[in-house]
């Protein structure tokens, strides 16, 4: 059985819905990047050379991923509008 506590409240449009399918190579990156760094943070005794690789990995792919992200977004036709 299940409850609709906000009966009166929609959901995401299919624009909002687009536009997080959008970002999510960017947000998958993110996490990949947090989950290095956590990796670092609880090396024991110290982090290895390769812990270190797959931050600075990770790092690269944040910042290739955000750099597509916003190509899209200056080349999409609604990119004035936001």
């Amino acid at each position: 059985m299940s409850y609709d506590l906000f009966p009166d409240l929609e959901g995401p449009s299919v624009d909002d819905l687009a536009e997080i399918e959008q970002e999510m190579p960017l947000i998958e990156a993110e996490v990949l990047l947090l989950d290095a760094q956590i990796t670092i943070l609880s090396a024991e005794p110290a982090p290895s050379d390769l812990d270190w690789q797959r931050v600075r990995r990770a790092q690269r792919r944040v910042l290739r991923e955000a750099r597509a992200l916003l190509a899209a977004r200056a080349t999409s036709p609604t990119a004035a509008v936001a």
